[in-house]
């Protein structure tokens, strides 16, 4: 049984009398520890498809099936404890809180699950370090470059230990080094953790270097 499956995924949006369809009957399976690229247009739907896996946003009918369990029946608070122990979730633009440093940034998830501080304080301390971020552990993310504010908020999805890493263009907002780095990391800690990774991004170049490419048109899946 595959470790994700989306079934028959609808959304839609009514806005000044009228019905907008972004999602149109999704199905979709993903298997534990894949790494998984979803290309497409803007519009495509490529975002909404990915909130709702990850609990941000439900859909109007439709299912996601982690296991077992159909997340979208969770009422709001499970919804978000199971969003906050068991996905994490990185960013086109980082959403790092400006008057935090970076180890203050990373702990923020673990502390709002009812970590301790100092055991939060420690595992972001550690995973900064895995990324080369020791030394920049006191700063705040306007002293910190482009790709140190990305890395900083993937070791931030990282803190809780989620089955599932998601990511919505997390390379649209860097030079094509720092980008290419980034995807690095990410396959890195897919390989190293058996992280289960869905990437939205525009870049082919970097997509082809995901096990599994999906593409949407007008709210389906071109290729699933």
């Amino acid at each position: 049984m595959a470790f994700i499956n989306v079934k028959k995924l609808c959304k839609s949006y009514i806005g000044a009398g009228k019905t907008v369809d972004v999602l149109r009957s999704i199905d979709l399976s993903i298997e534990e520890g894949a790494t998984l690229a979803v290309l497409g247009a803007s519009g495509a739907g490529k975002s909404t498809l990915l909130n709702i896996i990850g609990a941000l946003d439900r859909p109007t009918s439709g299912d996601v099936m982690y296991g077992t369990e159909p997340i979208s029946t969770l009422d709001d608070g499970r919804l978000a404890a199971f969003r906050n122990k068991f996905i994490g979730f990185v960013f086109q633009f980082h959403h790092l809180l400006p008057e935090f440093t970076a180890v203050e940034n990373v702990m923020l998830p673990a502390l709002i699950g009812g970590t301790p501080y100092a055991e939060a304080k420690k595992k972001a301390l550690e995973l900064l370090s895995e990324v080369g971020l020791s030394t920049r552990a006191g700063h705040k993310p306007g002293e910190l470059s482009g790709g140190e504010q990305q890395r900083t908020a993937i070791v931030r999805a990282l803190i809780q230990s989620p089955e599932v890493l998601l990511a919505d263009e997390p390379t649209g907002n860097l030079d094509t080094k720092t980008a290419d780095d980034v995807f690095s990391l990410l396959l890195e800690i897919n390989r190293n953790r058996k992280t289960t990774l869905v990437v939205v991004t525009h870049n082919e170049h970097l997509a082809a270097r995901m096990s599994r490419r999906i593409k949407m048109i007008d709210g389906s899946i071109a290729n699933a």
